[in-house]
């Protein structure tokens, strides 16, 4: 259950506009170009954008016909940006629903679409929006990256399939982790290098003048967040560095019985014990050639803190702190 400050801080961030991030068409493109084989007739749901100036509507509304989409749902939260978008200024929430082209212009048309008004504010917990969730086969979207969590919870409750855009700290949240470990959740295929632009007007951007968007924020270690099957997920890691005669480049940790590897090419290939390897190397997972074990840091999130680790942090090597770890074994040997 949650705390109240909990439930406090959820509160505050859902009605805070800095928590909206919209994501470029360039970057919705090149993602789901990697799962067109899983939208044929199917109800598409983009539950945390405003449709009026979503990418995701946009995206999935013009390529409808060529998806095979069966229907596309989009909502958004109330009076959402009034402020950036000044025709867009209803305190009303709504929702769009479109189900394709009717006039043969393969174009969604206005009047093909039209506006249509939630009871509600339109958040993705209230009870109207969990029934149009209930009708959609696939949500895709980019939700608050402070209620990830909650957004996540929610679909695997209701047994969702899922496209969605999140930071890569989520990985260290328990409860995204152990999803990952039970192989109901994993990385797509990502942004370049690790970072996005966002439409944001509320954050100044400090990107190098090379990288600044005007009207946009860089934000550095997003990812996708899927539960379809892709092509990658199942690609092998090519090893080729052996442990034996190599020893000393694995160190194994102060209080806990794994080895170090500080970079996922490095990976042995030949050694059947558990392996500590960054966050970094879950982009490059295959469950069919590696199994997850845990990740620790200042403790396992597997285990939390047991009364034998309490007070000791397990990534240490020889007394020093090294980085957070997923902790791996190769399924193979």
């Amino acid at each position: 259950m949650e705390s109240k400050s909990s439930n406090k801080n959820l509160t505050v961030a859902r009605n805070s506009k800095k928590d909206e991030f919209y994501t470029q068409l360039s970057d919705i493109e090149k993602e789901l170009n990697h799962y067109k084989e899983h939208f044929r007739d199917k109800v598409v749901l983009c539950n945390c954008d405003d449709p009026r100036v979503s990418n995701f509507f946009h995206f999935f509304s013009y390529n409808f016909e060529q998806l095979g989409l069966k229907k596309l749902i989009a909502t958004c939260y109330k009076n959402q940006n009034a402020d950036l978008f000044s025709e867009n200024n209803s305190e009303r929430a709504i929702y769009l629903e479109y189900e394709g082209d009717k006039n043969g212009n393969k174009i969604p048309d206005p009047e093909e679409i039209g506006i249509k008004y939630l009871n509600g504010d339109g958040d993705f917990r209230s009870r109207e929006c969990i029934e149009l969730l209930k009708q959609a086969d696939i949500v895709v979207t980019n939700p608050p990256f402070s209620l990830f969590r909650e957004y996540v919870a929610q679909l695997i409750e209701y047994n969702k399939k899922f496209v969605i855009v999140g930071h890569q700290n989520a990985i260290s949240y328990v409860d995204i982790f152990r999803l990952i470990k039970e192989n109901k959740i994993w990385l797509g295929y990502g942004f370049n290098g690790g970072a996005a632009h966002f439409i944001n007007r509320h954050y100044e951007n400090y990107a190098t003048a090379g990288d600044h968007k005007e009207g946009m924020i860089r934000v550095s270690g997003v990812t996708w967040f899927t539960n379809l099957e892709i092509k990658k997920r199942h690609e092998d890691l090519i090893l080729y560095k052996s442990f034996y005669g190599n020893e000393s480049e694995y160190p194994k940790y102060d209080y806990y019985d794994a080895i170090n590897c500080d970079k996922t090419k490095d990976i042995p290939m030949d050694y059947k014990g558990y392996i500590g390897v960054p966050i970094t190397y879950l982009d490059k997972y295959n469950p069919e050639q590696f199994e997850i074990v845990d990740a620790i840091g200042r403790y396992s999130l597997i285990h939390g803190a047991t009364k034998e680790t309490k007070g000791k942090y397990l990534t240490k090597i020889n007394g020093e702190k090294t980085y957070a770890r997923v902790i791996i074994r190769n399924k193979k040997l």
